[in-house]
């Protein structure tokens, strides 16, 4: 070979290396087709035993399965996109080789590589969704940092998987035309979709615990026996029907043995499985000339929980209760909490799964539960952490039955608080209400199904005079649109119908009504301001925040100051003053000032934010500052009787994030002008030395009195949870010093401590038990 040949040769293999180089890495490693830009969300959760709730085999959900990712080439960095994007705020670590045993299904994604700073595990590199020469045994896991992102929402960490896939839709079919119209439906006939249409289960060997699945799965606690002579209604029902088509074969859907379409037989279940798919069972054979010999379709009978009893005309029972649901955005749905030594306390989520949050759901008189929920996802709560690895089997009648754990300060705190979603029954209230002409399916009027002097339903309006925040949330809540984010009083603006009447007015609600109607309300409609441009309207948001004021530190600050009149000018021109001040010798004398620091938390999955914007604040030129909200707090001083003797208020300023958690950023600062707001994870601190920070109590004699601190007051600022805005203490004053002692919110308390508290005889000595 000559040189000329040979530098070539050397060239044309120093090429061929590069491009090798260049472009192989390239295609093993190219960019992860978004599926965003294929309008598919994608869905992860941690998978796995034995594992922790923030630890697991990652799984994706794509195209309609779910997959998991290979361990070649993962990095820390891959684990700390996923699981920001499962709801943590980072990762301290990885498994590779199945650590969590291996999964099934897909292999979706292989020698992924991440920077860490990507938003989505999509826009890593990888060899491409679906492309991927591993197996199961080479299943990712990671270790997430034990703390939620505050306000993540995504309903992404589920404990135990249930495979529905078998059995898309399961149904209750009432035996008789007229109880469908009766909801909810507590007893009929069990159906399964299969095809164009439905089928039935065979009853050869039906127990009472598959039944306690079945109704479980509708919404219902307990399932009760049936009674015979409903066969007799199917089989007289039967005589009467004619064959329905399903898929190509004409079969009835109820009738005498062997012409029903029958999907499965041989069902087994323990009772405390969460969904049919999970229990035992054989689907029938096509072909088989009697595919369900000495047996009929299955009849399933359950016992409605008593808010559903309620609705069927039946009083429900009244038990002591021991668990509760907070700060949830639907029925049957929030943070679990459990009362102790007559307090409520939250449940750590170590281990938390379906099984211990069905026991939860049922005996509150929900079916079973549809998600387990871990890292505070509705919410923090407030005061004592009761319970801790909570093991229930499934049958205990309350969660104080399963076996848990005490626990400590030091290995569990609120951002670990767990949480349920719980299957209820389909009471169709979300069809007795619509909301119309908004800009969002969030948003509209209020229109009102309701039934005329001839019993003619048709669609009316609701009257808009003392329309608040509280009445939107039961509307948004029974179209289940989560929160009320507004109150419309006008909706002019969003006549878009050709309803015009008003049927209903004088609405006023509590906030936890399952339906408007539930609601007071005028017996004949009175609505000084008729027609469509008053008509009560609403916004409502999938998120909220929600507000409570740190008892224990009102507790701690607590003190009495004689503040000179000479420096309280602009305290009196902002009205912090008791009327008898206006009769004062200014500026000679002083007031007597009840101070204390309060600091309140934002433990929401949304910012609180002044109601009205930037242009409506009003700039008070002695303090110099603005306030955004008129009134943000109450401070009230009352008699054991509940007589107001002494009261002071504060206004929005300065509304801004003092502090927050560890790794959330503050967000709003008043200075300049700045954007108020409490940003979630974060808290507003007015020290005990602000001006208006006090109750004027100069007027007060020495006595045992109730102090009570009531937040966002007026609901101008939508909430998760009202009822832990109030917060309240027995007070002790002697003239000279003031004692203040069992600092509480006002939902913290069981029943009966609240009402010792309320008959509160007064402190006997300057000791503080």
């Amino acid at each position: 070979m000559d040189t000329r040949s040979l530098v070539w040769w050397q060239w044309w293999n120093v090429a061929v290396v590069l491009y090798l180089w260049v472009w192989v890495p390239m295609c093993l490693s190219q960019a992860t087709p978004s599926p965003q830009q294929q309008g598919e969300k994608l869905k992860f959760r941690l998978a796995g035993y034995p594992r922790k709730h923030n630890e697991g085999r990652v799984e994706i959900f794509y195209k309609g399965e779910w997959g998991t990712i290979c361990d070649d080439d993962f990095t820390l960095e891959n684990a700390r996109v996923l699981c920001r994007q499962m709801g943590f705020v980072g990762a301290t670590g990885w498994r590779h080789s199945a650590k969590y045993g291996p999964g099934t299904g897909k292999i979706w994604l292989d020698n992924v590589q991440c920077s860490g700073t990507e938003k989505s595990i999509e826009f890593c590199q990888s060899r491409g969704w679906g492309n991927s020469d591993c197996t199961h045994d080479e299943d990712a896991g990671v270790i997430c940092k034990d703390e939620r992102l505050p306000g993540f929402i995504e309903s992404n960490i589920i404990e135990m998987q249930v495979d529905e896939n078998r059995l898309e839709e399961i149904r209750l079919r009432p035996l008789l035309d007229g109880t469908a119209k009766r909801l909810p439906i507590t007893e009929g006939i069990v159906e399964v979709k299969y095809k164009e249409g439905w089928a039935q289960i065979c009853d050869v060997g039906w127990t009472s615990k598959n039944s306690r699945v079945i109704c479980g799965m509708m919404g219902f606690p307990s399932e009760k026996k049936t009674k015979k002579n409903l066969y007799k209604q199917i089989k007289m029902r039967a005589t009467k029907t004619k064959p329905k088509v399903i898929g190509s074969s004409a079969t009835r859907m109820l009738g005498d043995r062997g012409q029903v379409n029958y999907r499965i037989h041989s069902v087994a279940c323990t009772g405390n499985e969460v969904h049919l798919s999970v229990c035992s069972m054989e689907f029938s054979k096509a072909n088989v000339s009697v595919p369900c010999q000495g047996g009929r379709p299955v009849v399933v009978s359950c016992v409605a929980g008593p808010q559903f009893s309620q609705i069927s005309g039946k009083k429900p029972k009244i038990k002591q209760v021991t668990v509760r649901l907070k700060g949830g955005w639907k029925v049957g749905e929030g943070r679990v909490e459990v009362l102790k030594n007559n307090e409520w306390g939250t449940v750590c989520d170590d281990r938390w799964n379906l099984q211990s949050a069905s026991v939860v759901c049922r005996e509150l008189g929900f079916g079973t539960a549809k998600e387990a929920l871990t890292g505070a996802r509705m919410g923090q709560g407030l005061g004592p952490i009761h319970m801790n690895e909570v093991l229930c089997s499934g049958q205990e009648k309350s969660l104080w039955n399963c076996p848990f754990k005490n626990i400590t300060s030091e290995n569990c705190h609120h951002l670990e608080d767990a949480s349920v979603k719980c299957n209820v029954p389909y009471i169709g209230f979300e069809k007795t209400i619509n909301i119309t002409g908004g800009r969002t399916r969030f948003e509209g009027r209020v229109e009102l199904l309701n039934p005329d002097a001839n019993g003619t339903e048709g669609w009316g309006l609701i009257c808009g005079e003392g329309w608040t925040t509280r009445e939107a949330m039961v509307v948004c809540r029974q179209l289940g649109l989560g929160y009320a984010n507004g109150a419309l009083k006008e909706t002019w603006y969003w006549d878009s119908s050709n309803v015009t009447d008003v049927v209903m007015s004088g609405v006023k609600c509590a906030g936890d009504e399952m339906r408007i109607s539930d609601c007071q309300h005028h017996k004949s409609v009175s609505c000084k301001k008729a027609g469509t441009r008053f008509a009560a309207g609403v916004i409502c948001s999938e998120t909220a925040s929600d507000l409570i004021l740190h008892a224990p530190l009102v507790e701690q600050t607590v003190y009495i100051e004689d503040r000179p009149l000479h420096m309280l000018y602009c305290a009196a021109e902002e009205d912090c003053l008791s009327k008898s001040a206006a009769k004062a010798n200014w500026p000679y004398g002083h007031r007597r000032l009840l101070r204390f620091s309060s600091q309140i938390h934002n433990i929401g999955r949304a910012d609180f934010r002044p109601k009205a914007g930037r242009h409506s604040w009003v700039w008070h030129e002695c303090h110099r500052h603005y306030h955004s909200m008129d009134i943000f707090t109450h401070y009230d001083l009352l008699s054991i009787n509940g007589t107001k003797v002494a009261d002071g208020h504060k206004a929005s300023f300065c509304l801004e994030d003092t502090d927050c958690h560890e790794g959330i950023s503050k967000r709003y600062e008043c200075a300049n002008f700045g954007e108020q707001g409490i940003t979630v994870g974060c808290w507003d601190q007015y020290r005990h030395d602000i001006d208006c920070q006090w109750i004027d109590i100069t007027d007060v004699k020495p006595g045992n009195y109730i102090l009570q601190v009531v937040i966002n007051p007026n609901f101008e600022v939508a909430e998760s949870d009202f009822t832990n805005n109030a917060m309240k203490c027995n007070c002790k004053y002697d003239g000279h010093r003031v004692w203040l002692h069992k600092c509480h919110l006002g939902d913290s308390f069981s029943e009966e401590a609240e009402k010792k508290f309320e008959k509160y005889p007064g402190q006997l000595n300057n000791q503080i038990s």
